[in-house]
């Protein structure tokens, strides 16, 4: 799946120490840990980093954490941006009672695979709709409509959009893996 190999990252992430509001952002986020090397990389130019880091829906939205990071790693997945499905597959997907089987089918199985539960089946429905087609057909909408209120469907895609484009960045970026983070061929039958 990932479409490159052994690269090095075609940007150097910024030097440290970062400027005092990026290092105060990224502490919030990392917590005590080094930045991701996203991050650094984005910290090369104050206004991007703020215009993407202030841009994220990791916060407590219309979604639960199970929903977003659903969605999140299938369109990683489908992007085939292996570091940023690393990342939160690593971070996020205890927490968000994922299974093996189920982040295994979120990289290569589908929508009908016997792991989903009904509520689960649509939001992946609608990240391989929005990745194939850029839009949603009035079936699934309607499907989507009965589980989630319209501020969650408005998050949904914009949670959906949000990670393609950190995809391309990661990958036209050819951002080296995190150390510790989960790798496409680390999920069965990848």
């Amino acid at each position: 799946m990932t479409r490159y190999t052994n690269c090095s990252a075609r940007i150097a992430p910024a030097p440290v120490p970062f400027p005092e509001d990026i290092q105060h952002a990224v502490d919030a986020v990392m917590r005590g840990a080094p930045p991701l090397v996203l991050f650094a990389t984005l910290a090369r130019d104050q206004r991007l980093f703020f215009k993407l880091f202030n841009a994220g829906l990791l916060d407590r939205g219309n979604l639960t954490l199970r929903q977003r990071e659903i969605v999140i790693d299938r369109v990683t997945a489908a992007c085939g941006a292996e570091y940023e499905w690393g990342v939160h597959v690593t971070a996020f997907a205890a927490a968000a009672a994922l299974t093996e089987e189920q982040i295994v089918s979120l990289t290569t199985g589908g929508a009908d695979d016997p792991c989903w539960e009904p509520g689960d089946r649509p939001l992946i429905r609608l990240c391989d709709s929005l990745h194939r087609d850029c839009d949603v057909d009035d079936e699934l909408w309607a499907l989507l409509t009965a589980q989630h209120t319209d501020e969650a469907l408005i998050e949904l895609v914009m949670l959906a959009g949000t990670y393609r484009m950190i995809s391309y960045l990661v990958n036209a970026l050819r951002l080296p893996l995190e150390t510790g983070a989960r790798r496409f061929t680390s999920s069965a039958g990848t």
